[in-house]
């Protein structure tokens, strides 16, 4: 007697037919319990996720849009994701929104302009993202978005406060005070500074809090070396602090060579090796700090004091003011929101 081989083909994915055939319900009751409707029996609930379970039934998202005209889906763009900074925030971002029963589609631009922004959110659009929070740390997105028209709500992550956009933002000017603060109040005369890049709205916030911080204590502002946010910027700026170090015996105009702000970790790392090289102790004849706190910051050499940003809040906050503008309107297109930074202080500032 011959028998029919088992079919070996690609099985059939369960459709919410089924679902409703093995709960012994109707078509309906599974939509209203997919949809959480509160006038379902919590038997039948029950039944009918029993049977959603046993058949590994996952809902059609695209067919549910066409109904629900919803996606559940933020879109994100950013630009220079490699950076911790920028990088941490999109991870704050993915995370909040899955919190708020969300998905997130990402745009990464290598620079910003208002081509490629507006062609970033055409794409995202195309997709059905229902809303987008774009990171704008620098002044070039700044202007960019400024000449779009939005087809959906928009939220700004460290947009500055010059767009007519919600947006979430980290004190910046708030940590430049409290790191330039803590390195005057270990008894140095100035601070000197190692910015990042003048079109970064967060460099030019970070050199207003630590130039604000030092004029208000009467002490000498000396002039800022600029980076790039990489260690390769701040070895070259270090290897030039340290040669003022070395010169601190000769006639000359500028101030000692003490105490340094680094406006990020990074960039930190590459003064700290400038430092060593030349032969220079810190803290014991300069102190360093850096900004952003990076999961390497404490194993530095040695550990380095920073500022730390949450970007978790950044992303919650972020989501959170999104979500709150789908599907209404008449709320304030001004509405911001600040995190404060932490300064964490470690023994690269200090002997203790």
């Amino acid at each position: 007697m011959s028998q029919t081989a088992p079919s070996t083909g690609p099985r059939r994915a369960p459709t919410m037919a089924d679902v409703a055939q093995r709960a012994g319900v109707s078509h309906q009751t599974v939509s209203r319990v997919l949809s959480s409707h509160p006038n379902v029996r919590d038997s039948t609930r029950a039944d009918v996720l029993r049977a959603i379970e046993e058949l590994g039934y996952r809902r059609n998202s695209s067919a549910r849009a066409l109904v629900t005209r919803r996606t559940l889906t933020l879109g994100v763009v950013a630009c220079n994701p490699t950076l911790f900074g920028p990088a941490s925030m999109l991870f704050g971002l993915e995370e909040a929104a899955r919190d708020e029963g969300f998905m997130v589609s990402a745009v990464t631009l290598r620079r910003y302009s208002a081509k490629a922004l507006s062609e970033a959110i055409d794409h995202l659009s195309d997709w059905g993202v229902e809303g987008i929070v774009v990171i704008v740390p620098h002044r070039a997105a700044v202007a960019a978005l400024a000449e779009l028209r939005l087809p959906f709500p928009v939220v700004t992550v460290e947009g500055g406060h010059s767009l007519p956009i919600p947006g979430v933002s980290v004190d910046q000017d708030l940590g430049a005070r409290l790191v330039t603060s803590h390195l005057l109040g270990a008894g140095h005369q100035t601070v000197w500074h190692v910015a990042g890049p003048s079109d970064w709205l967060e460099a030019e916030a970070r050199v207003r809090g630590w130039r604000d911080t030092l004029e208000e204590a009467g002490v000498e502002v000396p002039p800022p070396l600029v980076g790039d946010w990489t260690p390769l910027s701040g070895y070259r700026a270090g290897q030039e602090l340290a040669g003022r170090v070395a010169a601190s015996g000769a006639r000359r105009r500028s101030p000692d060579v003490t105490a340094v702000f680094v406006a990020n970790d990074q960039m930190a790392l590459g003064v700290l090796r400038a430092f060593r090289e030349a032969g220079l102790s810190v803290p014991g004849q300069v102190a360093i700090a850096g900004f952003d706190d990076i999961p390497e910051a404490e194993f530095f050499a040695p550990p380095l004091t920073t500022v730390r940003q949450d970007f978790a809040a950044v992303g919650q906050a972020s989501i959170r003011l999104l979500v709150s503008r789908l599907g209404s309107s008449g709320l304030p297109n001004d509405e911001r929101v600040v995190i404060e930074p932490r300064l964490i202080v470690r023994s690269s500032s200090t002997h203790s």
